[in-house]
């Protein structure tokens, strides 16, 4: 029995003696400190850091608590949230992989997180750079919320170039967790435990792309552990990225190529809770895909020419287009036609002068 658990309530620890305190189970340094009252001050001074932020606090006696996290060996104690907690309990996959994707990585990412999110999947991932990243952009793009699991504060945004799309998570109805105290920063040994709640939330854990030594290998390992289903998307066998996935895979891990597949694998029940809310979904959305190649755009000819050698799993640089194109369109046409095709949302551009075409 914990600590906490012997008490009548969590505030009680503070006005018990340093014999009493030590008789819980605390070390003596902890238990020293919880006698001589810093540990009451500094849990006055986050309350008031939270209140200011618009932080709230969920602790494991909680009842909006999420039960699926109270499954695993260690849950956290307690958790820090920004923005709609009530999410936590809703159905959710998480969606994780390297840091350093290929456009083939997240352009699956953002279109299974798209198309999953789309029919009632929550998203969950760690708004890491790379998969995470597209995993959420998915999610928002289907007009639908996502919940990010950081491994700093909840305040302190990591890496910082994704401020705006913490901002988007937020502002989508969506939430951001955190196990750490706010003004945490991003240390390395807080990512790899930071993967056990992505996986504790949610019912599986799908990989994109990650290769051999990624810290994508300890989420699923946790997946597994805590009776999680692992789903993983195949790869090129010459691409390093691929060897988490496909290892999965011949390990009993289900491929994943669309939102069919995740979907034909979830138990029946949690199959049959989600379709019945799709009734009040416009059956062409559901069962469309939702960025599914279609002549709807209105592409025109040199637009379709140039989406012609464009390529979904392969960037092309500005002048390897040119040089495509040469004998069929001028460069300003090219330019333009480029220009369009990213307006319509079709292609991609990348740094570099790079594109790459949508899944």
């Amino acid at each position: 029995m914990s600590a906490m658990e012997r008490l009548v309530a969590p505030g009680q620890v503070f006005g018990l003696s340093l014999t009493e305190i030590e008789s819980l189970g605390f070390p003596a340094a902890a238990a020293q400190y919880l006698f001589d009252g810093r540990a009451r001050t500094a849990a006055e001074q986050e309350w008031s850091r939270m209140l200011a932020q618009g932080v709230a606090l969920l602790t494991y006696g909680d009842e909006a608590y999420p039960a699926r996290l109270r499954e695993i060996f260690d849950p956290p104690p307690v958790m820090w949230v920004r923005g709609d907690v009530e999410l936590l309990a809703r159905t959710s996959i998480a969606v994780v992989g390297t840091r350093h994707p290929s456009p083939y990585g997240t352009g699956m990412a953002e279109m299974l997180s798209r198309d999953l999110a789309a029919r009632g999947m929550l998203i969950v991932s760690g708004m890491a750079r790379g998969i995470d990243t597209y995993a959420h952009k998915g999610a928002l793009a289907a007009g639908k919320p996502t919940v990010a699991v950081w491994g700093t504060g909840a305040d302190v945004i990591y890496p910082k170039e994704n401020k705006k799309l913490a901002e988007d998570i937020l502002a989508g109805g969506g939430a951001i967790v955190s196990e750490l105290p706010l003004g945490t920063f991003p240390a390395p040994q807080n990512f790899p435990r930071r993967n056990r709640i992505l996986s504790g939330l949610s019912i599986g854990v799908l990989v994109v792309e990650a290769s051999e030594n990624s810290g994508t290998r300890v989420t699923a390992r946790c997946a597994s552990e805590q009776g999680r289903d692992v789903y993983a998307v195949p790869g090129n066998v010459t691409n390093k990225q691929s060897w988490t996935p496909n290892t999965l895979i011949k390990q009993g891990a289900q491929l994943t190529a669309t939102w069919e597949d995740v979907w034909e694998a979830l138990p029946s029940q949690v199959r049959l809770e989600m379709e019945s809310g799709w009734a009040v979904e416009s059956k062409v959305d559901l069962f469309a895909s939702v960025v599914a190649e279609t002549n709807a755009t209105g592409t025109g000819g040199r637009e379709a020419m140039v989406l012609e050698v464009l390529r979904q799993d392969e960037a092309l640089q500005m002048d390897e287009i040119l040089d495509r194109l040469e004998t069929q369109l001028t460069s300003s046409e090219v330019f333009a036609a480029l220009f369009e095709l990213e307006l319509a949302g079709r292609i991609r551009s990348m740094p570099g002068k790079n594109y790459v075409r949508r899944f």
